[in-house]
């Protein structure tokens, strides 16, 4: 019983993640500095905090907070996130390149996905699990199944998206926020 539940965790969580903000973080940080350890390591511990807080305390927190202000906080970080990227040229991708060493990326990756990742999805879903599986097989299922999608998105940034100019990336990337940041908002009107 114990491998079954961290087993559908790990199924799971990982289909919920594939493609999700974390892991075009992952992408973009590996692609823009050319380092892949460093962004693991980060995504990791960062992932290993955010499950631990969802397995303790996530669903008590979903219940305390109006999912109305949860969803109009997301809006408008998706919207700074998606202006933002849309704003970076590429002469600010030099000089970030540049300025980072290796604890700074592990400190950047571990950071952005921390903050991204706090009350979204795959943290709810993993608070939801821990009524129905044992947490201690739900925070490992959703642990690997995070590690793993990171992991992914570092090779595909160092490999794939080496070959493309940050500022398309970028652009995507904050078409992709400003996208999310609509559907948080529209979401947000259905419930009022």
């Amino acid at each position: 019983m114990w491998w079954q539940s961290a087993g559908a965790s790990l199924v799971l969580i990982a289909l919920a993640e594939i493609g999700d903000k974390s892991q075009l973080v992952c992408m973009a940080l590996a692609a823009r500095h050319g380092r892949a350890r460093p962004v693991l390591l980060g995504a990791t511990v960062a992932f290993a905090i955010l499950n631990t807080a969802a397995v303790l305390i996530g669903a008590t927190l979903t219940i305390w907070l109006p999912q109305v202000w949860v969803l109009g906080a997301m809006a408008a970080l998706f919207a700074f996130f998606g202006v933002h990227s849309l704003r970076q040229s590429e002469d600010e991708e030099d000089e970030i390149k540049a300025d980072l060493t290796g604890h700074g990326l592990f400190a950047t990756t571990f950071f952005m996905i921390l903050l991204a990742e706090m009350g979204d999805k795959t943290q709810i879903a993993v608070a939801g699990l821990v009524g129905i599986y044992p947490a201690t097989a739900v925070w490992i299922g959703a642990t690997v199944a995070l590690i793993f999608t990171s992991a992914v998105g570092v090779l595909a940034g160092k490999t794939l998206l080496r070959r493309l100019p940050m500022v398309w990336l970028h652009r995507s990337a904050g078409v992709l926020f400003l996208s999310m940041s609509a559907l948080a908002i529209w979401r947000m009107v259905a419930i009022i």
